[in-house]
């Protein structure tokens, strides 16, 4: 019974001892299961392997852009990753969908709506790393640790022709050509430049630091930006 639409007369309160009565049913909890890390990178960074360090580092689960685009285009496989997402946490997925439909931050088009309903959907789920498809530009920043890892042109071209077995010219080509891509797809889906660097929490330079290094500081960011408990968090571990 809704107390703020009654008779103040017609409310009893429970008593302090004994039986109180039947629990009413709890609130939807609003929030996702975790914090989500998201990595943005520059071609041949080594956004990836850094990615992986992280996942290995916190004990989360890595989703990469290919992953990704695959889950948009599986049903099956989508419905079977995110089963055991509480109700809650999916409440908290549709409200920020909305959100980014009324604050216009998705292009209009079908495209960009499958994609940040999949990367919310995952994010819901808490303690994953999305690297690619813009993933810190659609979730929230309380709930987020948003990553650019970057290095210079010329180091990541030779990353790239070392990878993938091409010459420097090929390999120049190869590097413009991602970063042109990923550019696109930002601008086009989602109307974001990845060069804003505000809307990063934290902007490595994979040549400066090291793989490990930007790793241990992307998990020491996202151990100090971890959710905070609430009263009656159901994702809470049992006191007992």
């Amino acid at each position: 019974m809704d107390i703020a639409s009654s008779p103040l007369e017609a409310f009893t309160p429970p008593p302090w001892h004994g039986y109180r009565g039947d629990p009413s049913d709890p609130a939807p909890f609003d929030r996702p299961k975790g914090l989500t890390v998201a990595v943005s990178r520059e071609a041949g960074a080594r956004g990836w392997s850094i990615s992986q360090l992280v996942g290995k580092g916190l004990g989360w689960q890595v989703f990469d852009q290919e992953q990704l685009d695959s889950l948009v285009r599986d049903e099956q496989a989508r419905a079977s990753l995110l089963a055991g997402i509480p109700a809650g946490a999916r409440h908290w997925a549709d409200a920020q969908l909305s959100r980014l439909g009324r604050d216009r931050v998705l292009a209009v088009g079908p495209a960009a709506t499958e994609v940040a309903r999949l990367l919310l959907t995952v994010a819901a789920r808490g303690e994953v790393v999305l690297v690619g498809r813009g993933a810190g530009f659609l979730l929230p920043p309380e709930t987020t640790v948003h990553v650019r890892i970057v290095a210079p042109l010329e180091e990541r071209v030779g990353y790239v022709g070392q990878w993938l077995r091409l010459t420097r010219d090929e390999a120049s080509a190869e590097v413009k050509t991602r970063d042109h891509r990923r550019s696109l797809f930002l601008s086009h889906l989602l109307g974001r430049d990845p060069s804003e660097t505000n809307r990063y929490d934290l902007v490595l330079n994979s040549s400066r630091l090291g793989e490990e290094t930007c790793a241990d500081l992307i998990v020491q960011a996202a151990r100090a930006k971890r959710l905070e408990p609430e009263v009656g968090d159901p994702f809470l571990p049992d006191a007992g």
